[in-house]
């Protein structure tokens, strides 16, 4: 496709008098990774959160592949190509990390039902292996969840996200709470996904929000700065460094 993956136009939520959002819009396109930064409060998750379907704007539009998608459902979204991660853990710590992928693959067909009592392991295990491979989880892909350092979790964590194979994967904080050294780590894997088009099968775009500025800098694209709720500027990571306004309103230079 030509156009945008994902387009946002005139995003608003506020919350009585408070506006979290004003009037926010951009565009993803395919194949591309796309950072949100901006300081505490100034809407970043309240965007993420409605583009994700958890919470509903007040007005504003919401088209992937150019089909409106405003006020879908989490597992709409999910069945038709959206993946995320969240800031905190959501593995099953008591299955292990082979059973945390392939339940993420079954959220994606179908209903709690079918991805709890589902049968053996619902013809994933193969998908499930490739991805354990990629991420360097091989030694641990048979124990509890729950027993892994923080830092393999949340690569649990991430690859849970591309079992579904997504068109599209919002990452809302990846590097929160890892440790430095596995950052770059991180990085890597992320653009191995994204060249590698959603584990060789088709192109995967991203939306990531992080507050580390060098790993955005070094996997985005492109970055938007989210300001009180307003977008500040959207540009190539060299824009954004040599943008003044952005440099005295979140990079404090």
């Amino acid at each position: 496709m030509s156009g945008p993956l994902l387009e946002v136009k005139g995003l608003k939520k506020s919350y009585g008098a408070i506006r979290a959002v004003g009037g926010v819009s951009f565009q993803v396109m395919p194949g591309e990774i796309f950072g949100v930064i901006g300081p505490n409060g100034s809407g970043k998750t309240t965007m993420f959160n409605s583009v994700l379907g958890q919470i509903e704007p007040d007005a504003g539009e919401i088209h992937l592949n150019g089909q409106n998608i405003t006020g879908l459902s989490p597992l709409q979204l999910n069945q038709r190509g959206v993946g995320r991660t969240f800031q905190t853990l959501q593995v099953f710590g008591k299955m292990s990390v082979r059973d945390n992928l392939i339940v993420a693959a079954q959220e994606h067909r179908g209903t709690m039902w079918s991805r709890m009592f589902a049968p053996g392991d619902s013809g994933l295990g193969a998908k499930a292996d490739e991805l354990i491979d990629l991420f360097g989880i091989r030694h641990v892909a048979d124990k509890p969840a729950g027993s892994l350092s923080y830092g393999q979790q949340k690569l649990v964590d991430i690859a849970m996200a591309f079992m579904s194979e997504p068109a599209l994967v919002l990452l809302d904080e990846p590097c929160a709470g890892v440790n430095p050294s596995l950052v770059g780590g991180i990085s890597t894997l992320l653009k191995q996904l994204n060249q590698q088009s959603g584990v060789g099968k088709r192109a995967s775009s991203f939306v990531v929000i992080e507050h580390n500025m060098d790993f955005v800098m070094d996997l985005c694209h492109r970055i938007m700065v989210m300001v009180e709720g307003e977008v500040m500027a959207i540009g190539t990571p060299d824009e954004i460094r040599a943008n003044k306004q952005v440099l005295a309103a979140y990079l404090g230079s």
